[in-house]
This record gives structure tokens, C-alpha cells and sequence, in this order.
């Protein structure tokens, strides 16, 4: 059975990672037997989950603080792997240990890559930030709810770029229109024609790239593009948070930053320094 060594989830550090909802069950179940059997003495329950660590190790336990094991979250024993519900959820929850540990200002990454390029290029250690998956408007929503003042998206331009025309859900299924935005950016800043039309018919962002490096448009275009997707954030913040964005393509690193983002280094090496 997992134990809670974070702040911020039901349950209070040290105790083992059984929510309260499951917790009032079993209670209610135990007393039940207990009726049944005529005993009226006191009884001490201990829960195990059989192979519980090794299975925690492919779940969200580890990223939340719970350790040793397994927790007992849900009500109904089905698993529902990676709904979006449980993915909000962890959103959320990672948001609110972060609040309770005193920071109103957190890193967030639509995923894994973004996590290890913040660690590559800036030396911040993946633990201390916020995986958000396709939500990025969920996300913006849930800081402003938790009284966080800033936040700083870090992302592939794959993702991100989707941003910049205002949509909020990143994922396929939601929309799509990555290249169809670079093109119109590119547009925009005076790419020729010709080009922009090679871009339409890119099948990746990183093609798409290559052709605004050729343009000579690259640096203009892509700040374009974080100007877009900041304002477009901050409109959904309704003006309660600053944000900052860092675009960054596997091939070629980092495109560009938002102005207050330099800033953001300081402060997550003060941070570091503090938690090392």
C-alpha cells in the first residue's frame, strides 16, 4: 500500500494513500461483519494490493508523492487508464501540491519532451513542473482557481503552434491546424508564395521549420507565433496570470521566447538552489 509524502492530495503526509471515499466504504463494510458476527471490539484493518509497487511504477503515483505502493483512489474497482477525467485530475493535483508549497508561479509542459527539454536546455529538473498534456486551457483555468500569478508554457511547436490560433484542446482528435497556421504566419511576415504553398504541403512542424530557415523568415515568424499564443493564453487567464511561452523543435532547439521569459531562468535557479 503507498503511502502520501507530498502535501496537496486527500490524504495528509504519512498516511497510507487510501482516499477518504474508499476509506468510508471499507469502514462501513467492516462494520457491517461485525454486526453480523456480533462483535462489538475494536479491529485493526490493514489493506494490501498484491505486486502494489511494481504497478504503482506505471501509474501517476510516482510524479505525486505517493510511494511504497499502490493508492486507493476510485469507488467503483474499474480502472479507467488515462481518461480525461483522471488526466484533469492530476493536473489539478500536481497544481495544488505546488500552491501548498508557497510557489504562485509554476513551468507547465503539454508532455514528457517538454519536460526533458526544460531539463536539457535549462537545468530544471522535470519533478518540479506541471505536465499538462492537451489541456492547456483546463490548465490556465485551474491556476487561476489556485491563485498561482504566473506560468510559463514550454513546448514543442507541434503543440503549441495550435495555440496561436486560439485553440485550447491540442489534441488531433480536437483540431488541427498546425501547418495551416505556420503558412498563414509565414504569410504574414512576407515569406513568398512559392514557399508558403511548400509549407501546406509539409506533413511535420520540423519540415515546416526547415522552410522558414530557408526563407530567412525563421526568427520573425516564430515570435510572431509566441506573441500569438501568449495573448491568446492570457485572454483565457481573463488577465489574472502573466505568461510566458518558450517554443522549441527537437532538431533545432530553442525558436523563440516570450519577453518575460529570461526572467523565468533566474527564478527557477534560485529555486533549484533552494531545493537542491
Amino acid at each position: 500500500m503507498g503511502r502520501v509524502t507530498k502535501p496537496g492530495l486527500d490524504q495528509p503526509v504519512g498516511s497510507a494513500a487510501i482516499n477518504r471515499v474508499p476509506r468510508e466504504m471499507i469502514a462501513k463494510e467492516v462494520a457491517q461483519v461485525c454486526r453480523l458476527a456480533d462483535y462489538e471490539g475494536g479491529l485493526q484493518v490493514e489493506i494490501s494490493v498484491p505486486e502494489g509497487e511494481r504497478l504503482a511504477a506505471k501509474t501517476f503515483n510516482p510524479r505525486l508523492g505517493i510511494e511504497g505502493g499502490i493508492s486507493i483512489l476510485g469507488t467503483t474497482g474499474i480502472v479507467e487508464p488515462m481518461s480525461t477525467q483522471a488526466v484533469l485530475d492530476t493536473i489539478r493535483i500536481e497544481l495544488r501540491q505546488r500552491r501548498m508549497q508557497g510557489f504562485d508561479y509554476v513551468a507547465v509542459s503539454p508532455g514528457n519532451y517538454g519536460l526533458a527539454f526544460m531539463k536539457k536546455a535549462y537545468g530544471y529538473d522535470l519533478d518540479r513542473s506541471v505536465k499538462c498534456s492537451n489541456f492547456v486551457g483546463n490548465t490556465i483555468d485551474m491556476a487561476v482557481e489556485l491563485g498561482f500569478h504566473r506560468l510559463l508554457f514550454t513546448g514543442h511547436i507541434g503543440k503549441l503552434i495550435k495555440v496561436a490560433g486560439g485553440i485550447m484542446n491540442t489534441h488531433s482528435a480536437e483540431a488541427d491546424c498546425r501547418i495551416e497556421l505556420i503558412a498563414a504566419l509565414a504569410l504574414r511576415a512576407g515569406v513568398e508564395a512559392g514557399m508558403c504553398r511548400r509549407i501546406l504541403a509539409c506533413v511535420t512542424t520540423e519540415e515546416a521549420v526547415r522552410i522558414l530557415e530557408q526563407s530567412g523568415k525563421l526568427v520573425s515568424v516564430m515570435e510572431d507565433a509566441v506573441e500569438r499564443i501568449c495573448g491568446y493564453m492570457e485572454r483565457r487567464a481573463k488577465g489574472q496570470l502573466q505568461i510566458d511561452c518558450i517554443l522549441y523543435t527537437n532538431e533545432m532547439g530553442e525558436l523563440a521566447k516570450s519577453k518575460g521569459a529570461e526572467e523565468w531562468f533566474t527564478l527557477l535557479e534560485r529555486e533549484q538552489g533552494r531545493q537542491t
